[in-house]
């Protein structure tokens, strides 16, 4: 249903700017005069749908905040259209907006909320919607809303400190090679014409950086068109899942991230998996939609296997046991809460173990990486400077 953005005059004198959906701007009109309202004006909405070309863009933190207005409104006594109605005014997010006008359509047209939010899983997740909807057979859609906003915030936290820890080294790494390139590439030959006139004898290290920055700039246009062919090869390919599995499969083979991975995809697959079976949900339909919490999708397609081996009879620990991804710390602590009959409550603690631990790991990567590109970047100046001041001693000498 479209909307309209509507000026208005009160009957005390007041103007006001009001969004209403109607099937028609006369449709509108009536509604507004009804109420006792002067209209102004009344001009149709332009989605931002229409007019976006690169996708939609919600950040957590702005779903997490809408979220929380929903509960506080559900806990309150309010039914779930009037809340979403009510919480639909305070969203300055026009992508998030529209998708609230959408979904409020569905509610009013018979559908359950998971059932709106379902057809929306890709910009959101199906731990959402799983959540809604055990919220609903429950009978307590603020209690399970509230366990989400808890969950996701706590996944939020984690990405941003993964972000920040490797945002100074990388910033450190660009950096240095643009540097680098600068140096090679257009001071070093200007003072190498200069050495030249004095018919002195360049070292060593001078010379194969002189013959290295000949070569970068000979081959510049092939250098440039293998890194275009390489982008425009990575463009085509990173939407195919087989060539996104084999991209995570190749970041677990490497020495550090390795860890931080496998340490994030255990705690998320942990944490979505309690959270599910603590809302109601069964746990072959838990299982199903934790797997497509973690974001490695190499890790992700393992685990896909596991409600096969449970519908075979085979316990949770067997099942994970089978895809060898999770290590064996924590497949011991599911083992004792699968016998102890507190899957969910271990679950939660495996989660909070491993949020723990790869906190420790990024500080400990960050304080290592930092003093290592700084002594990198130091090298590199070095050999700068002394490729370019040792042939000015070798001058003196022969000026002597």
């Amino acid at each position: 249903m479209p909307a309209f953005i509507c000026r208005v005059i009160t009957p005390d004198g007041r103007i006001l700017r009001e969004t209403l959906q109607a099937t028609s701007a006369e449709e509108c009109r009536k509604t507004l005069e009804a109420e006792g309202l002067c209209v102004l004006s009344i001009r149709k909405e332009v989605r931002i749908s229409q007019v976006r070309i690169f996708g939609k863009r919600i950040k957590p933190a702005e779903f997490i905040l809408f979220n929380q207005e929903l509960v506080a409104l559900l806990k309150a006594g309010y039914p779930v259209l009037k809340s979403l109605e009510l919480v639909e005014k305070r969203v300055e997010n026009p992508n998030l907006l529209e998708i609230i006008r959408k979904v409020e359509s569905e509610v009013r047209g018979g559908k359950t909320l998971s059932e709106a939010f379902a057809q929306h899983e890709n910009l959101f997740s199906k731990v959402y919607t799983a959540s809604l909807l055990a919220g609903e057979k429950s009978g307590n859609l603020p209690g399970s809303l509230a366990r989400y906003i808890q969950y996701a915030k706590i996944i939020d936290q984690t990405r941003s400190r993964v972000r920040s820890a490797l945002l100074y080294p990388s910033l450190l790494v660009i950096f240095s090679a643009v540097l680098i390139g600068l140096l090679v590439g257009l001071v070093l030959p200007r003072f190498a014409t200069f050495y030249a006139d004095f018919g002195a004898q360049l070292p060593a290290l001078t010379r194969f950086l002189l013959k290295l920055a000949i070569f970068i700039k000979a081959n510049l246009l092939w250098f440039a068109l293998f890194l275009l062919a390489l982008i425009l090869a990575y463009i085509v390919s990173r939407r195919k899942d087989s060539f996104i599995i084999f991209k995570d499969r190749m970041k677990l083979r490497l020495p550090f991230s390795r860890f931080l991975i496998q340490d994030s995809a255990v705690a998320l697959y942990s944490r979505t998996l309690g959270l599910l079976l603590e809302a109601g949900i069964t746990l072959l339909s838990s299982v199903s939609v934790a797997a497509f919490s973690v974001p490695n999708r190499f890790i992700s397609s393992k685990l896909q296997s596991v409600p096969e081996s449970l519908k075979n009879g085979q316990s949770l620990y067997d099942s994970l046991q089978k895809t060898e991804v999770m290590p064996q710390l924590a497949m011991d602590m599911i083992r004792i809460g699968e016998s102890s009959a507190n899957l969910p409550g271990m679950l939660a603690e495996v989660a909070d173990f491993y949020d723990e631990r790869l906190r420790d790991r990024i500080q400990t990567l960050v304080s290592l990486i930092e003093p290592v590109i700084i002594i990198f970047i130091g090298l590199v100046a070095a050999c700068m400077i002394l490729s370019i001041y040792l042939p000015i001693f070798n001058i003196i000498r022969i000026t002597r």
